[in-house]
């Protein structure tokens, strides 16, 4: 199978482009969603309209044949002008790249989800997050497939999701406890999208639970048969596939708020504290992304599973967490109590960026995992 993209800075320019074109309508909608709650939905449509929910499906199939590294400055662009579709969206361009991967390597059913997200710009939606190497749930085994059942967590963009890609737990009966990754229509019988996204931050994602009652999933539908409990192989480039873009969407948001306060420090250049303060705001957005640019460079665009490439990408991710809370905590001092009102650019971004450190691995877990590595102990 050959395979032609374009090339990498022209498809970086023109997604871009693309997204600031349509960032004062995410940015004029921001606000409003936050407060109320409710989904990004005017910014999907403005996605679609310029094509970026096709960005990551190959060059031949009819997409932009995006990389990693340029799907993460997409969702990091799209940051700038509202965290919940910026993270909202990386769940649906991270499936879709990792089903590139697939593409690539000949597998089953990936040409055809990737068709339908080129001709149709289809939603796909992820639980991985909320599931990793412990899934919520439980899968039965069936003639023809399996019944799942179970409730999943952090469902982002759910309400609007065409194929939610999940994971069950499986006791094999020779095999002991298996994980089965699994594409699943939310369309499908039993599955049914709660409305009890109410949260402290990122609330325009519209990232509900999705309750599934006896949903029966074919075996064609089976995309993975995995050890339970472990970050094995196919996990290792799921996880950091999915990371290095979510990346983009929080580095984003804290270059908002710095930017913010950049605009409010102009008032008073002269002043010695606020010209620290917005160095160290500086600084620390230099690291973080310095730490993704590390990560995204040790991936590649075709990554092969590994386990210090899963660390190097948790790495970053834990960077990016703790950089970002800092950020936005400094942007609060500089524009002082104005940013303490709602509608502020800086209160959303002060709340969203919390978000970060409840995606597995936590910052804290990935310390311990990245010791355990060091020390040669077994990973958990």
């Amino acid at each position: 199978m050959t395979i032609t993209e374009p090339t990498s800075q022209t498809t970086s320019a023109s997604l871009l482009d693309r997204a600031r074109e349509i960032g004062p309508i995410l940015a004029a909608n921001a606000e409003r969603h936050d407060r109320e709650g409710t989904f990004v939905s005017e910014a999907y449509d403005a996605l679609r309209d310029v094509g970026l929910l096709r960005a990551g499906v190959p060059a031949e199939l009819g997409g932009d044949g995006a990389t990693i590294r340029e799907l993460a400055a997409l969702q990091r662009e799209l940051g700038h002008h509202c965290g919940a579709t910026a993270l909202a969206s990386s769940m649906h361009q991270h499936v879709t790249c990792f089903t590139a991967w697939r593409y690539r390597r000949g597998l089953p059913g990936a040409e055809a989800t990737l068709r339908r997200i080129a001709d149709e710009q289809i939603l796909l939606v992820s639980t991985g997050g909320g599931d990793f190497t412990h899934p919520a749930g439980e899968a039965v085994a069936v003639d023809g497939g399996y019944r799942v059942t179970g409730r999943k967590r952090f469902v982002s963009q759910s309400s609007s999701g065409t194929v939610m890609s999940t994971m069950f737990p499986y006791d094999d009966p020779e095999r002991g406890m298996r994980v089965l990754n699994m594409a699943i229509p939310l369309a499908s019988e039993g599955v049914e999208v709660a409305d009890n996204w109410d949260v402290l931050g990122m609330r325009g994602t519209a990232s509900d639970d999705v309750v599934l009652t006896d949903v029966f999933v074919p075996a064609e539908r089976v995309l993975a048969d995995r050890p339970y409990g472990v970050v094995d192989p196919p996990l290792q480039v799921i996880a950091s596939i999915g990371f290095s873009i979510i990346c983009g969407a929080y580095l984003g948001v804290a270059e908002a708020a710095y930017a913010e306060a950049l605009r409010i420090a102009g008032r008073s250049p002269d002043d010695p504290g606020v010209q620290r303060t917005i160095g160290l705001m500086r600084e620390r957005l230099r690291v973080a992304e310095w730490a993704l640019e590390g990560a995204l460079s040790q991936l590649g665009d075709d990554p092969a599973p590994s386990y210090d490439g899963f660390l190097a990408v948790m790495t970053a991710k834990a960077e990016i967490a703790r950089a970002g809370v800092e950020v936005c905590d400094l942007a609060m001092q500089i524009a002082g109590g104005s940013a303490f009102f709602k509608g502020s650019i800086i209160e959303r971004c002060y709340r969203d960026i919390r978000a970060a450190a409840f995606h597995p691995l936590t910052p804290e877990a990935t310390l311990i995992a990245l010791g355990r590595d060091a020390l040669g102990v077994p990973s958990a």
